[in-house]
């Protein structure tokens, strides 16, 4: 029985972190949900990241697009679709803000897929 104690809490230690609790105090929950569905999916390539920026007066969200064709998206601090910045079929994104990547301030990656 003592031995089942040690894996459980050994299994816990290692694999009962949450990647949402890392995240610096103040990200809104619902940035925290969006990578909680990114773990759910299979591993992105290149790997999924979270950035935080100043755009335009207000904090943003910018989530790097997953591959090619796929176009990245950039969200309001209530997860609001803003844009996407690049990727899609043109590579430059929707043409919402084509502005974003020469305005954009104080970056801070704010999470980064820790999955192999």
């Amino acid at each position: 029985m003592k031995c089942c104690c040690v894996y459980a809490v050994v299994f816990l230690l290692l694999f009962g972190g949450c990647a949402a609790e890392k995240l610096e105090r103040g990200t809104p929950a619902c940035v925290q949900a969006k990578i909680q569905e990114i773990l759910r999916e299979d591993v992105w390539n290149p790997p999924a990241k979270v950035y935080r920026y100043t755009y335009r007066g207000q904090t943003v969200y910018f989530i790097p697009q997953r591959c090619c064709d796929i176009p990245s998206v950039l969200l309001d601090e209530n997860c609001t679709p803003l844009c996407a910045p690049d990727g899609g079929f043109t590579g430059k994104g929707d043409g919402q803000c084509a502005d974003f990547f020469e305005t954009r301030t104080d970056e801070a990656l704010i999470w980064e897929d820790p999955r192999p």
